[in-house]
């Protein structure tokens, strides 16, 4: 049927590829500003490392200009947040400035109560991890602690709720300790659900409005967070964290490279 219609191929056209048009991958300044905006994330001093990281991303969303880029981030939620889970990915491991840690268990130990603990931000699960290990390890039962973990990027959330870690992310950990609170799957370890369940884990933005809902609490660490902001947010990050202390006489632990 129809065979001897015969089909008339659509003359060629030729297109010029949209993402070879470098000019509109230009200046990186409005989106950088933006970005700095609703995360505090400064990348003044790195702006070459941004344009080179800002133009992968916008190809992989097929975004042909920085302008588009910075429209469509303002509108669309997911692509937003997609935005900020790209450019704050941050590598860690268990146990970091071990110090710290230390001093927080010996607080605890003489609190009587149950303590409610703080961790912004939690990257992928190793800080707040970390701190449960060495409340246990101390001898703090489960039910004397509970921490909430929050960080802006949501791979690193979710990452943090599977707990799956490699041999390098544990190096500072002993066999002993490792097998109390690690299970070999494969190549990995997975922490034991025992010990998950002593962390909440939540998407957060600590410059969103909402923040403080998140309640108050008796320790707080935000360790190699203040690091990427520029002197105003750091002082702005350091009121609002300050502002959730539940004993305003009990300091904020902030990392070594967080110092103003």
């Amino acid at each position: 049927m129809f065979g001897w219609f015969k089909k008339t191929p659509p003359p060629q056209r030729e297109y010029e590829p949209v993402e070879q048009n470098v000019a509109g991958y230009g200046d990186v300044t409005m989106l950088a500003e933006y970005f700095q905006v609703i995360t505090g994330v400064s990348f003044e001093a790195q702006h070459s490392i941004l344009h080179s990281k800002l133009v992968t991303f916008c190809k992989q969303h097929a975004i042909w200009s920085f302008e588009t880029c910075l429209a469509r981030a303002k509108e669309e939620p997911l692509l937003r947040q997609a935005l900020i889970d790209y450019l704050t990915t941050n590598e860690t491991y268990f146990f970091r400035e071990v110090y710290q840690i230390e001093a927080l268990v010996a607080l605890v130990k003489e609190n009587a109560e149950k303590v409610l603990i703080l961790c912004a931000p939690c990257a992928t699960g190793e800080e707040p991890y970390s701190i449960a290990i060495a409340l246990l390890e101390a001898g703090v039962a489960a039910s004397g602690f509970h921490i909430v973990g929050i960080d802006i990027n949501t791979e690193a959330i979710a990452k943090a709720h599977q707990a799956l870690y490699s041999e390098v992310k544990l190096k500072n950990i002993t066999p002993e300790v490792k097998a109390r609170y690690f299970t070999r799957e494969a190549s990995k370890q997975a922490l034991r659900p025992d010990l998950k369940a002593c962390i909440t884990l939540k998407t957060a933005n600590i410059f969103d409005p909402e923040f403080k809902n998140i309640g108050r609490f008796d320790y707080i660490f935000s360790r190699n967070m203040l690091i990427y902001f520029d002197k105003p947010t750091k002082e702005k990050a350091k009121k609002i964290l300050e502002s959730m202390r539940k004993d305003p006489a009990i300091p904020v632990f902030f990392g070594h490279a967080d110092l103003f």
